[in-house]
């Protein structure tokens, strides 16, 4: 993602661009790219953070640079981003190749949902009946005729599954970061975000025009330093379980340092919530730190395979938010189809925590036979695990060996993550079965031995 902090990296890229696209862009030349490996695809030189600026005066001026790389980045290995599934986002999917038009059938390792929740009967039947009932949409804001009875009902589950005073639902995780802290925060406020922060934290931050602080990730001595003796309004934002790493957040440490320089605290539960904790609210409560965070975030996207995101807090939060979310409030609400089925996944999750249970135990399965392998998965500890591969363009190789192996993943390369710290992202799921995770093992460490990549 693109965020304040990595503007500067962009700038000398940038700049090289610059000058060779010239004005107008009619000079640009792909053979301008410092090719280090005369082997490399000159594709692999260049990646989107190159493209972000342009020359001259006319906004159009980026797209002509930006075409004539992509259309060799595409089949070279970009193709491997946005291939259209052909079937429900379960454990095996069908899936459409962009560079051969072919449909395979693969082994899903990318999409969340991290329970399975969301192909269940009951949620589906939920979703049904609400269609039935309200139609397909919401036809307006919620605050003017978009809110429906089931939005106040999924509200309400969401409270008092956070054993909360209040909630607010938002259309995505993405609008509830940037409405919610855009909400709160002003000019001259003081934000302190954890540097892997989600890019919609970012965008909160700099809607709201306060001050960003970037901290080192998951570091509470570089917290320390940072906001000590700073005045004002201060917020500390961090996440539960980090979602290019899958890291948990050092929590207790970070809940220290914020109380002690007087700022508030947003945990965005977003990979997290529904999964961790007794009763599976989150980090927070994994900690026992739940009444020592003012601020809860998450999303439906994520555990429940559903959409949406929400914010938790005291009925005045609520309330004042509800007034000034500009993402909420100028947005349609959230489909009525989707709110049901939520509703019904919630049930679910409070009705079955052995679907928590079958989840850690699947995480547990495939770390040690990565371990066993040889495949570095850096120090995830939840269902989130980045398969390092540390090389932007080796990649995109690995990527799509590991996908004409009947695996369904994606590479993840700079700026969604540091340069040269390339990785495919695996998510586990309560519905994988053991013989699944043990394919997966097999295929991903062998490909990455045939690329050089494997420990062992």
């Amino acid at each position: 993602m693109f965020t304040p902090d990595r503007l500067s990296e962009l700038t000398p890229t940038a700049k090289r661009v610059t000058e060779a696209v010239g004005t107008t862009g009619e000079n640009w030349n792909m053979s301008a790219a410092p090719k280090q490996d005369p082997e490399r695809s000159v594709f692999s030189d260049y990646d989107y953070s190159n493209f972000y600026y342009g020359a001259g005066d006319d906004p159009v001026n980026l797209l002509k640079p930006f075409s004539t790389w992509y259309k060799e980045a595409l089949p070279a290995g970009y193709y491997l981003y946005s291939e259209p599934l052909q079937s429900a986002p379960t454990t095996e999917v069908r899936v459409r190749n962009r560079k051969t038009g072919e449909v395979q059938d693969l082994l899903n390792l990318a999409s969340y949902n991290y329970l399975g929740i969301s192909t269940r009967e009951e949620v589906k039947e939920a979703a049904i009946e609400a269609t039935r009932q309200y139609g397909l949409g919401a036809s307006g804001s919620p605050i003017l005729s978009g809110t429906l009875e089931v939005h106040n009902q999924l509200a309400k589950a969401v409270a008092d599954f956070k054993d909360k005073e209040a909630a607010i639902v938002f259309p995505t995780g993405y609008s509830a970061n940037v409405g919610f802290i855009s909400a709160l925060m002003r000019s001259g406020d003081t934000i302190f975000c954890d540097q892997y922060a989600h890019a919609s934290v970012v965008d909160g931050a700099i809607l709201a025009k306060s001050k960003t602080v970037f901290f080192r990730h998951n570091n509470p001595l570089d917290l320390e330093r940072k906001i000590k003796g700073v005045r004002g309004k201060k917020l500390v934002v961090v996440e539960g379980v980090y979602s290019m790493d899958g890291d948990v957040c050092v929590l207790p440490e970070i809940v220290e340092v914020a109380k002690r320089h007087g700022a508030r605290l947003l945990i965005d539960e977003a990979h997290s919530t529904f999964l961790f904790g007794p009763n599976g609210r989150g980090v927070a409560e994994h900690f026992g730190l739940d009444k020592e965070v003012d601020f809860h975030l998450g999303t439906f996207s994520k555990s429940l395979g559903g959409q949406g995101g929400f914010v938790c807090g005291s009925k005045d939060l609520i309330d004042y938010v509800n007034a000034f979310g500009r993402s909420r409030f100028f947005s349609c609400n959230l489909a009525p189809p989707v709110a049901a089925g939520l509703l019904a996944g919630m049930k679910i999750v409070e009705d079955e925590p052995q679907l928590r249970t079958k989840l850690w135990s699947n995480v547990a399965y495939l770390r040690r036979r990565f371990a066993e392998e040889g495949v570095d998965i850096g120090k995830s500890t939840s269902q989130v695990m980045p398969v390092l591969v540390n090389n932007d363009s080796k990649v995109f190789a690995v990527a799509e060996k590991v996908q004409d192996r009947g695996l369904y993943l994606q590479p993840v390369t700079y700026p969604a993550v540091p340069k040269h710290k390339s990785r495919l992202r695996v998510s586990v799921s309560a519905a994988h079965t053991e013989g699944q995770l043990e394919r997966a093992a097999q295929v991903i460490a062998g490909v990455l031995r045939e690329e050089g990549v494997c420990r062992t």
